[in-house]
């Protein structure tokens, strides 16, 4: 087994003294056999119900199944005591450490806010465009804020698609690599307006007190309208307090935005805490040109809102601050490395300058928030089953996965034995390609349509399943190359024709 094969089992944990399940019943079923419960899954109501409708667009549940399991009796240091300076990709962690989504999910909540690309495209100046571009990569982490649950690692060759009529967009993503973990998305609005696609190659470390994600990989947006293209990276995400303490998380980095057609760049700092937490959840920056000359001044926190106001206005501002500012002089204090950080407090609000205007705010969560892994309500609906939809998913589909099924329905025990057998079938399935020495690629063949490839493996074909390929859009001679990530597989939307999914 070479480097890239070895995986470390940190601990085999399938005893859940807590669990709602029941463990001897689900272990006589037979064995990776699907266990859905459809009145849990979707949320709604009877078997067999549909989904209700409310003006003939579709209602979402708005609560999982089973409320979120404690964490207070579980030894986290027990286990990450053996894995300091790891990559935790690498490392087999129990469920205790896991939400009831799957990565490749996770992705999809950047189009909660998706209203911000629809605005761009609609704005006749580059400057309004940058401005709603820029509020929209922020919005994208806002959903991480108090999530301190870590998402399942997809399984390679695992899919996500989405169509979501009512925010006007599709989205379809797949693991297309194991080891490294890179998980390619692509999304386009119902009314052709925008392109949004990348990968991400999460690089997860752990550093004693806290756990590092450093989301590697560019992200492009592509408003058609204009021929426009928008790239950048995701701010570095960080856990802290995790053997001792409260579970506490901060966003910090620079992220640049370039707007390759006209040359303008929006530059904005997500602050560190800080040591007295003056600047946590701080973002602050500025739109220039290709001069290098700022045109607009943004500044907010990713966990609440965003504002933007003249560069001569905010500079007025500052001015006059320090000017009635007295000074002041801070204590520092040694503190004892082996205690816990203590968790930072913010300020509820963000100090409006004067004459400021709006760029986003972020969505209220749903009261009961706390007891489904802090989840929003655009978070809560990604995995819900309809009765029927898994007629019309295709089989790689992770609304599909047995374990976070059963995690999101309160059977832990079922859960982490899920996982584990998936976990332990897929490091086989990678051993013996390497055995063979066979690099893994997406099967496909030839339908009924020449000019359309399908899916095929190991599983019956389905006419619904097809290879989904979407060139990038022409994009000016300053556009970067980027990589193609490995082409994407899905099904048939609801209600979409297949021409509607066909380059």
């Amino acid at each position: 087994m070479n480097g890239d094969e070895e995986f470390f089992d940190a601990v085999t944990g399938s005893d859940f003294e807590n669990s709602s399940g029941d463990f001897s019943e689900a272990s006589q079923k037979a064995p990776g056999a699907l266990r859905v419960d459809p009145s849990k899954s979707n949320g709604l109501g009877k078997v067999g119900e549909r989904p209700p409708q409310e003006n003939g667009v579709q209602k979402h549940r708005t609560a999982l199944p089973a409320p979120m399991f404690t964490r207070s009796d579980f030894s986290i240091w027990g286990i990450l005591k053996k894995c300091v300076g790891l990559e935790l990709s690498k490392i087999t962690m129990p469920i205790a450490f896991n939400e009831p989504l799957s990565f490749l999910q996770r992705i999809t909540e950047y189009m909660e806010h998706v209203y911000l690309v629809r605005r761009a495209s609609l704005q006749p100046q580059a400057l309004e465009r940058m401005q709603c571009v820029a509020a929209f990569a922020v919005s994208a982490v806002a959903s991480q804020w108090e999530r301190t649950g870590k998402p399942f690692n997809p399984l390679l060759g695992e899919t996500y698609e989405l169509t979501r009529e009512d925010l006007g967009f599709r989205f379809i993503s797949e693991q297309v690599s194991h080891h490294p973990p890179i998980s390619a998305f692509h999304s386009e609005g119902l009314c052709q307006d925008f392109l949004f696609h990348g990968s991400i190659y999460p690089k997860l470390k752990f550093w004693g007190k806290s756990v590092e994600a450093e989301p590697r990989g560019t992200i492009t947006l592509e408003l058609l309208r204009h021929s426009e293209a928008y790239t950048w990276t995701n701010p570095t995400c960080c856990v802290h307090n995790v053997i001792i303490g409260k579970l506490w998380i901060e966003q910090y980095g620079t992220v640049e935005i370039l707007n390759h057609r006209t040359g303008d760049k929006c530059v904005l700092h997500f602050r560190p805490c800080g040591l007295f937490g003056k600047e946590l959840h701080k973002v602050e920056g500025h739109i220039q040109d290709k001069n290098k000359k700022k045109l607009f001044i943004i500044y907010g926190k990713w966990t609440e809102c965003l504002w933007g106001i003249e560069p001569t206005a905010y500079e007025s501002f500052r001015k006059q601050e320090r000017r009635g500012e007295s000074p002041r002089k801070a204590q520092l204090e040694k503190a004892d490395a082996d205690m816990a950080e203590a968790v930072p407090e913010a300020q509820d609000t963000v100090q409006v300058i004067p004459g400021s205007r709006l760029l986003w705010r972020i969505n209220t969560r749903p009261p009961n928030s706390a007891q489904m892994y802090n989840f929003t309500s655009f978070t809560v609906s990604l995995n819900e089953l309809p009765a029927g939809m898994e007629k019309v998913l295709a089989p790689t589909d992770c609304r599909l996965r047995p374990d976070i099924r059963s995690m999101e329905n309160g059977n832990m025990d079922l859960a982490s034995q899920e996982k584990e057998r998936l976990e332990e079938k897929q490091r086989a399935a990678r051993r013996e390609r390497a055995k063979d020495e066979v690099e893994w690629q997406t099967r496909r063949r030839r339908g009924h349509d020449p000019g359309r490839a399908q899916l095929s493996g190991r599983r019956a074909v389905r006419p619904e399943v097809l290879l989904l390929v979407r060139p990038l859009s022409p994009a000016p001679d300053t556009a970067p190359q980027q990589p193609r990530p490995r082409r994407m597989v899905g099904s048939r939307p609801a209600g979409l024709p297949l021409q509607a999914l066909t380059p």
